[in-house]
Parts: C-alpha cells; sequence; structure tokens
C-alpha cells in the first residue's frame, strides 16, 4: 500500500502555496549552490513542457491540541528547495542567499525570435532582441500587446508580430505547467522519512539525519526554530570564514538585531585549529547534553511532539522540545563554555587536531562538560571527569562505530547516579585493564599509519610532559606539532631500504621520532650504532654535531623521553626487530603513567 499521494500543482499554484506557508520551505535547508546556468536550464524545460521531477513533502504527524483535538502540521519539503527556490528567483524576481550568505538576483534572459534562454550578461542586456529579465514578464502589470508592438519596431520585424505574441503567450503559460508534489502520508516513522529525505538528497552530496534535523527546524517559525538554525549555522560558518561577519550583519539584519548573534560574532574573532565545529556537531553536543539522549532520530520525534511512552503526538512536547533545543544551543556556542573546554582539551596535551582523528570523540567530551556544568558539579571535578574521558575514548576507539548508539548509551550512563565520577571509573576498570596496556596496546601500535590514534596518544603524552624533540637541546615536541614539524625514522629509511627491509616495517611508528630535518640530514642513511657513536663523542668534547646536547646526562634524559630503548647506541639492522618491540613497550609504558596522571 502506498505511504503517499500525488497531486498535480501549477507552478503558480505551488509558489503561491510556499508563499502562505502551507507548504513549509525550509529558510536554510541548504543555501542556494546552484550557478545561474541551471536555473536558465530549468526555465527551458519548462518553456519545452519537459518533466522537471517531483516535489516531495511530508505532512507532518498529527498533533494532540489542548482541547484533545488533532491537527496535522504543516507540509514540509523534504526535496525541491533547489528547484523552488530557482523559480522564484527567475520568475518572481526574489533574491537567494548563495553559500556564502550573501543576497543576490538571478536574471534570466529570453530572446523571443530563436526561443532562447541565455542567463542575462552585458551582451544581452544591451540587444533589442533580448528581454534581459524574464521575471518582467510575469508581473501583473507586464503588457503583452504594447510589448509586442514595441519589439517588432525595434527589431524591424514587420509580419511576425502574432508569431511573437504566441511565443510571449506561451513564455507566460510556464506558471500553468503542472509539477508533480508528492505527500508522504502523515503516518510514517521518523525513521523511514529520514531515510526517504536521505535517499532522495543524495546526488552529489552525502546527506545525513542532521541534514534531516536542519530541515525540520529551519522550517519552523512558531516556535523559533528557523532562528536556532541561524544560530548554528552563522555559527559554524563564521567558524570557518570569519571575514563573512559584515556580509551576515548587512544582509540579515533581522537576525543581527537578535541576541542570538550577540551571542555568536565572537566565533569571526576565535582561531582554534583543535575544535571547529560544523552543524552536525553542533547538534549532536546541544542535543546528547540537554535532552540526555544520542540519536538524532530521536531529535526529529520529540521536534514532531512524540510522546515516547504514550507513542501520541502532542503539541506541548513539540513546544517544549524546540525551546529546549534553543536553549542547549545557546549554551554550545557561549564563549565562555566554548573557551573553557578547549583549556581541558589542552590541559590534556592536545595543541593540535590533527592529534583527535574522530570529531565525535570531541563532541561526546563538549556535551559531557556542559551536562556536568549544568549539573553544578565542582569544575574541578569536571576538568578531570571531561579530560580522563576524551583521552580514554581516543585509546579505546570509543565513538569510531555507531557513534550515536555510544553517545545514547554513555550519557544515560553518566547521569543515572548521583555521582558521575562512578561511571568513568567502571568504564576504567573494564577498558583499560592492565590487559589492556600489556598487551592490546602494544599490539595496536604495530602499525606503519602516522595518523594511528595510538601513536597520537604517544605524541599528546610527550607534550604533556614537555619534552624535547630527539637529540634536539631546546626545542620541544609540541612545539614541533604547532609548526608543523618533520616525523623521521630512528633506523633511517635509506638504511633499511639497503637492507631489503619492505616499507611496511621501516615505516613502523615504533620507528618514528620528532626531529630536526637539519638533524635528520646530517644523520642520512647511517645506522644508529654510526650516528649515536658521533652524539656521544660530541657530548665528550663539548662540539654538537647532531643537535645541541653536550652532556651525557642529558642525552639520556632525552632518551629516555623518546622512549628509545637502551642500548640503542649499538644497534643496527640485526637488531632492528628487537629494538620496534622494546620501544613499544616504553611508549605504551609512557601513555600509562600520562592517562594515570590526570
Amino acid at each position: 500500500m502506498a505511504r503517499y499521494n500525488v497531486n498535480n500543482y501549477t507552478v503558480e499554484a505551488l509558489l503561491a502555496s510556499i508563499k502562505s506557508k502551507e507548504i513549509a520551505i525550509p529558510e536554510m535547508q541548504r543555501p542556494f549552490v546552484w550557478d545561474a546556468s541551471k536555473v536558465r536550464d530549468l526555465l527551458d524545460s519548462l518553456y519545452k513542457g519537459f518533466p522537471v521531477g517531483y516535489i516531495i513533502v511530508w505532512q507532518n504527524p498529527k498533533v494532540k491540541l489542548k482541547d484533545g483535538t488533532t491537527a496535522a502540521g504543516k507540509k514540509v519539503l523534504i526535496d525541491g528547495q533547489q528547484r523552488i527556490t530557482a523559480l522564484t528567483a527567475a520568475i518572481v524576481g526574489q533574491e537567494v542567499l548563495d553559500d556564502h550568505y550573501k543576497w543576490k538576483t538571478i536574471k534570466i534572459a529570453f530572446n523571443p525570435i530563436d526561443e532562447t534562454f541565455e542567463v542575462a550578461n552585458s551582451a544581452n542586456q544591451r540587444s533589442s532582441k533580448w528581454i534581459s529579465d524574464i521575471s518582467e514578464v510575469f508581473k501583473t502589470t507586464f503588457d503583452s500587446f504594447n510589448f509586442v508592438n514595441q519589439f517588432c519596431q525595434k527589431n524591424e520585424i514587420t509580419d511576425q508580430a502574432s508569431k511573437i505574441n504566441d511565443i510571449i503567450n506561451r513564455l507566460k503559460a510556464i506558471q500553468n505547467n503542472s509539477l508533480g508534489v508528492i505527500t508522504l502520508a502523515d503516518d510514517l516513522d521518523i525513521d523511514s522519512v529520514t531515510d526517504i529525505f536521505i535517499r532522495i538528497n543524495s546526488k552529489g552530496v552525502v546527506l545525513s539525519q542532521a541534514d534531516f534535523v536542519m530541515s525540520k527546524i529551519s522550517s519552523n517559525t512558531e516556535y523559533g526554530g528557523n532562528i536556532t538554525r541561524k544560530t548554528i549555522d552563522y555559527f559554524c560558518h563564521l567558524l570557518e570564514s570569519p571575514a563573512d561577519l559584515k556580509d551576515i550583519q548587512t544582509n540579515d539584519k533581522e537576525f543581527a538585531s537578535l541576541p542570538d548573534f550577540s551571542a555568536i560574532r565572537w566565533a569571526a574573532e576565535k582561531v582554534s585549529p583543535i575544535y571547529k565545529t560544523s552543524y552536525t556537531d553542533i547538534l549532536r553536543v546541544a542535543f546528547t547534553y540537554k535532552f540526555k539522549r544520542g540519536k538524532l532520530s530521536d531529535l526529529v520525534s520529540l521536534l514532531s511532539g512524540r510522546d515516547f511512552e504514550t507513542r501520541e503526538f502532542k503539541i506541548e512536547i513539540e513546544e517544549d522540545s524546540f525551546r529546549k533545543l534553543h536553549e542547549a544551543v545557546l549554551q554550545t556556542v557561549n564563549k565562555t563554555n566554548y573557551e573553557r573546554f578547549l583549556m581541558i582539551v589542552e590541559s590534556a596535551g592536545i595543541v593540535r587536531g590533527s592529534l583527535i582523528r574522530s570529531q565525535n570523540v570531541l563532541n561526546f567530551a563538549y556535551a559531557l562538560y556542559l551536562a556536568l556544568h549544568e549539573r553544578k558539579v565542582d569544575s574541578s571535578i569536571i576538568e578531570k571527569i571531561v579530560r580522563r574521558w576524551l583521552v580514554l575514548s581516543i585509546l579505546t576507539g570509543r565513538y569510531s562505530g555507531s557513534p550515536e548508539s555510544k553517545f545514547d548509551y554513555d550519557i544515560k550512563r553518566f547521569f543515572s547516579s548521583d555521582d558521575p565520577m562512578a561511571y568513568l571509573k567502571l568504564t576504567e576498570a573494564g577498558d583499560l585493564s592492565d590487559a589492556y596496556w600489556n598487551v592490546n596496546l602494544v599490539q595496536r601500535l604495530d602499525t606503519s599509519v602516522t595518523s594511528s590514534p595510538f601513536f597520537n596518544m604517544f605524541l599528546i603524552a610527550q607534550v604533556k610532559a614537555h619534552d624535547k624533540g630527539f637529540l634536539s637541546e631546546q626545542i620541544s615536541v609540541e612545539s614541533m606539532l604547532e609548526n608543523r614539524g618533520d616525523i623521521h625514522h630512528l633506523f633511517p629509511k635509506n638504511y633499511l631500504t639497503k637492507n631489503d627491509l619492505p616499507k611496511g616495517q621501516y615505516n613502523q611508528v615504533a620507528n618514528y621520532v620528532y626531529l630536526q630535518q637539519e638533524i635528520n640530514i646530517k644523520i642520512s642513511d647511517a645506522a644508529p650504532r654510526e650516528y649515536m657513536a658521533t652524539v656521544i663523542e660530541q657530548c665528550k668534547t663539548g662540539k654538537p654535531i647532531y643537535g645541541g646536547i653536550t652532556d651525557l646526562d642529558k642525552l639520556k634524559e632525552n632518551l629516555q623521553q623518546n622512549c628509545i630503548p637502551e642500548g640503542f647506541e649499538f644497534m643496527d639492522i640485526n637488531n632492528y626487530t628487537e629494538f620496534l618491540a622494546k620501544r613499544r613497550e616504553l611508549m605504551v609504558e609512557k601513555i600509562r603513567e600520562y592517562y594515570e596522571a590526570l
């Protein structure tokens, strides 16, 4: 049985339904991303009577009113925003907001002589053979009779006035063309509608449940969903493109006058290489911390007024959900909250975003911070819990698969009792046992992937300990990371390849170290026992050759900081496998000491 119905709307009627808000086109579902040539092609297809696809809307679930009756919500546009926006731009002459948040007009020109459409340009704007902007033809004040007479006179057409008149009428008749509108049934469950939305919108750009949530909230004006959407979208945009602040102020004066805009304008001044949030991130954080849930499909249900216990749709739940989401978003984009969370992240030794491969690790940690802060937990306890949970999540790859389910599970258990520290300790006992440290983590460092979260964790531990780079007297690992320093091989790559080792072996992360480039160049392809003999000699003579260390005690300290096994100064190709095994164990030992000190 079909879970939808199909009706035909004329272009004029469809635009009228959107204008009257019978069909809600999300104000900022997605910025208008079509180039003008696509708008031209759409008009050309309509003029020629070609099909241009279906518009798909969803009749919101029936909501229970306070008097006990039910009323179907407005229809929400699921597919067709770009086409609808293109029609309002070309036919109505309405400005559109592009993906840089600048208002622009899209003018389509038409040549009645050869019946062609073109994007308006300087040539066709000057030519008497072109209607420079077809929106003029669709105005109620347009006089076809006078236009045809003047057009024929300007172009010295003496015997084709009737033909030109027919062409103009055919152009005007575009607004009478029918478009198919598919209305999804109001009893479809949220997961089904979300799946439909993602499938039909997945051409070219992969969409997600977060996109559907953003579409849902931006179509709501009664409870301020559209303002919430703008707050999220503009905040994330300013983090990436701070120069667009003035354009947003100029082109959206109404929003710029609201407290919501004042709450986010600081993002144009913030440079954070660690945590740059997308709208998906903001939604996840706000929803998880405020609603104590992790599945965005649940957010759509709540914003539709669903009562999870009775499975009814109630208007009071819808209203309350929009209010709570708006409050949560403002807390998430709050400058003080954002910066205090970043301070906790940096205090863990995480100084670059690239050290955390999973954005969801940061998302949950931020949600946890906000939830603990809202509960008024002591700040020192908040810092400890968030810092340790953040690192635990990296070490265990906690949010690398099915993050929504994990978010849902973790946030509920953190707040199932009065002591959130209890869940942290329980998780540590289960996930970070001696077996993890002695076996699992050692094995996970047996990799050639330099972006490995476990190798990154070793680097984070070095940053936290203020370690110096290998054979460096003054330059720290942190400084090298922040200034994009180089990772080099302890057993030089050329040395290993000359000894016929495969790439997967010589690029082992246990053979990597942060090393100044000039030192690496001098070492060249020498075996450790060769170049380390020179380093030891410079400590005796006081004349530096490889780096600035000229003291044996400082050299020993530097080797320990970089987890270099004892006897490294005597090693060659015959000791390489043994070296890797020993260094992995030392790296794990350093990571464990780091974690336990958090």
